[in-house]
């Protein structure tokens, strides 16, 4: 059995960091996640004023309820969606004007409901390019609060975004939510934000955030279930092999450790303790058809193995996938086609048949980290693979390919 230390959780991560810089003292995270999104938020932080300090296992964050040090700033959010969403939102309840901007990536992903709804609570906002998009310029001057109402059919973390402002209005904040996606990401949202101090209440699709402001405190980040995915798979799909992930266990706050769910209904043997979850191969894989909502962030994981499986793999309701780093349902399609996979996609759905892949064949990542991992998977049983990006992993993970060519040769 192989053992793999998954570095933390970006969700997390991101969240932490918000949650300290608006929180009364100084937060200390442990285990932070260190990648290019990560790297990208505590920066923005700092440009707006907020004092963090970096250590190799622990970041500091002196936390400021008032809102950001510096009355004006320029903030790059390269290509992190978290990034580009929550510093927005945790400056609206701040005071100044802070323009944000971020890749050419981020830029063509949306945010106009979250847009919209901060206009709805009296925030000067104003997108500097298209509507909804990046880039946009906040003028700041503290945020009443209120009621409003919001769509989170494209992203939880527009909900997510909104009820990490709530504590730090003069109100509190009631939402409703029309539609909802990757419901699990908020469920970490608000077990992090009653850790911080906050108080939030739920009736059906109606949340009430009152204005408590946020507390700091010692917080241990857990590592990243959507990047254990990556192992797991692996494990199922080989024969004889099994992993352990150490820390991501029965407590775990992410809803994608489910993934090991989906692993267990075609075949693989899974454990989940208080101490980690381990996966063990059992030399079958089964087709299954399966909703992905929920853990839609794993649906190029399970694709880049479904051919390997005895019957058709079909994944449904994942939408939104197709407005991430880029079009993962398109871009898992696009690269099964290369290795003469069948394959065939709806507007929410994707459906795999068996097959061996065959190489070479290079995979068109389209700049998305999640397309690199999941067809490292891939490659396990198909020689010839290689990725015309290889490096976008540093978005999430920057040292995958070592820590998995390490994982594939131990024995």
């Amino acid at each position: 059995m192989t053992v793999i230390d998954i570095p933390g959780s970006k969700s997390v991560t991101a969240r932490a960091l918000f949650l300290a810089a608006a929180a009364q003292g100084t937060t200390t995270l442990l285990r932070p996640l260190v990648s290019d999104d990560t790297e990208g938020f505590a920066e923005g932080l700092g440009s707006l004023g907020y004092a963090v300090r970096r250590e190799s296992d622990a970041w500091h964050i002196e936390g400021r309820p008032a809102g950001p040090g510096a009355d004006t700033a320029d903030v790059y959010c390269r290509d992190g969606a978290t990034t580009a969403r929550f510093l927005p939102t945790l400056v609206a309840a701040g005071h100044g004007t802070y323009r944000f901007d971020a890749s050419p990536q981020m830029r063509r992903r949306p945010l106009g409901p979250l847009s919209t709804a901060l206009r709805t609570l009296g925030v000067d906002l104003r997108h500097g390019g298209k509507d909804g998009h990046h880039p946009l310029d906040v003028h700041a001057h503290g945020v009443k609060g209120g009621a409003l109402t919001l769509d989170a059919g494209q992203s939880s973390q527009y909900l997510t975004a909104l009820l990490m402002l709530g504590p730090l209005t003069a109100e509190g904040l009631d939402i409703t939510v029309t539609d909802l996606v990757s419901e699990p990401y908020v469920e970490i949202t608000l077990a992090m934000m009653r850790s911080f101090g906050a108080e939030v209440t739920q009736e059906g699709r109606t949340y009430r955030v009152a204005p408590t402001g946020y507390r700091a405190r010692t917080y241990g980040i857990e590592p990243d279930a959507s990047t254990a995915s990556y192992f797991f798979a692996a494990a199922a799909l080989e024969p004889g092999r099994s992993v352990t992930v150490p820390g991501l266990g029965t407590g775990a706050l992410q809803g994608d450790l489910g993934f090991v769910d989906v692993l267990r209904r075609m075949g693989a043997d899974v454990e989940i303790t208080d101490a980690g979850t381990t996966v063990r191969s059992t030399g079958t894989l089964r087709g299954l058809t399966v909703n992905m909502r929920d853990i839609s962030d794993t649906m190029p994981t399970l694709a880049a193995i479904a051919p390997f499986a005895d019957g058709p793999v079909r994944i449904e309701d994942v939408a939104n996938t197709r407005v991430k780093e880029c079009d993962r349902l398109d871009a898992c399609a696009e690269n099964l086609r290369r290795l003469g996979i069948t394959v065939e996609t709806g507007p929410d759905w994707i459906e795999i048949r068996p097959g061996t892949p065959t190489g070479p064949a290079e995979i068109a990542t389209h700049g998305d980290h999640r397309i690199v991992m999941s067809f490292a998977v891939t490659a396990l049983r198909t020689p010839g693979i290689t990725f015309d990006d290889p490096g976008c992993v540093k978005k999430t993970f920057p040292d995958f390919h070592r820590v998995f060519d390490a994982f594939v040769h131990t024995p």
